[in-house]
């Protein structure tokens, strides 16, 4: 698996490049079963006010029905094929079930065509296995891990992403998620065992704005290039430069502020912050 750069022959595709998609086997086209139609709001609500800009339009797409919770627990299954979904940066996996049942999950990295995979707190501690995190031997990749008991996977879902299981005590396991946060969650809560695969996704370069379109993603508009009754830093005379520091349309700082709500009760479950992109340092929780 790899990223395909075409030759230069126009000035979008000098900068373009694509997923190979060469660990794609089996179907080309999704479960029938499996799959719902998708509906597109265009980032309107519903009295029809836009609520999220720059959304609308984009190729036509199905959703596929992941199975994040894995509680089909003593049945084993094989894996069918690995296929592209539009709605997600990693790949998925159809499994049929030996009774017959067929489920898609995230396709971690390294799984293959025809292999085993099964779920449940005894099961062999592999790649694609789910399983509590108290049967996980303590320093495994984990991927898919559920914040609420039988919620289902709530945590590194995207392509590439990973968590690693630090350590166990009493009912709960402190994890380190990709962003460098160390978090507690508890011990009945279930995980994935590997690497979510179509690491390379973070290399593709779309190019051009067409691809965009396709995605489903309109143009966007400079805030300092609004009037002032569209966004806080619009109107001035000429080529103003905002004449504040740059903002939300409602106002919230855009230079690094706190978004997350101090009372929130899983506040205490972050053992260390995330790094922070503007000072590269690890932001500590508040005590």
């Amino acid at each position: 698996m790899g990223v395909r750069v075409y030759k230069p022959t126009s000035p979008g595709r000098r900068q373009a490049s694509v997923n190979d998609y060469a660990v794609l086997t089996g179907k080309k086209r999704p479960e029938k079963s499996l799959t719902q139609r998708l509906v597109r709001k265009g980032g309107r609500n519903h009295h029809g006010i836009i609520t999220a800009k720059h959304r609308g339009g984009g190729a036509r797409r199905l959703y596929r029905v992941i199975d994040f919770k894995r509680a089909k627990d003593g049945v084993a299954s094989k894996v069918v094929a690995i296929e592209y979904d539009p709605n997600r940066t990693c790949h998925i996996a159809l499994l049929q079930y030996e009774d017959g049942e067929k489920r898609y999950i995230l396709a971690p990295a390294g799984v293959e065509i025809d292999e085993v995979i099964e779920s449940g707190p005894g099961v062999e501690p592999k790649a694609g296995n789910a399983m509590p995190l108290k049967n996980i031997p303590v320093g495994m990749d984990v991927h898919n891990i559920e914040m609420n008991i039988g919620q289902g996977g709530k945590l590194a879902r995207s392509a590439g992403a990973s968590c690693r299981l630090l350590a166990r005590e009493g009912n709960w396991a402190t994890l380190v998620m990709p962003s460098g946060e160390m978090r507690q969650v508890r011990v009945e809560c279930r995980a994935t065992i590997g690497v979510v695969g179509n690491s390379e996704h973070s290399g593709i370069k779309i190019g051009k704005a067409g691809r965009k379109r396709h995605m489903g993603r309109r143009p966007h508009t400079r805030a300092k290039a609004m009037n002032p009754v569209a966004h806080p830093m619009g109107g001035g005379e000429g080529r103003s430069n905002g004449g504040r520091h740059p903002c939300s349309r409602n106002g919230l700082s855009a230079k690094g502020g706190r978004t997350r709500s101090p009372r929130k009760t899983s506040n205490r479950r972050i053992l260390r912050r995330r790094k922070s992109k503007r000072y590269g340092q690890l932001v500590l929780p508040k005590k």
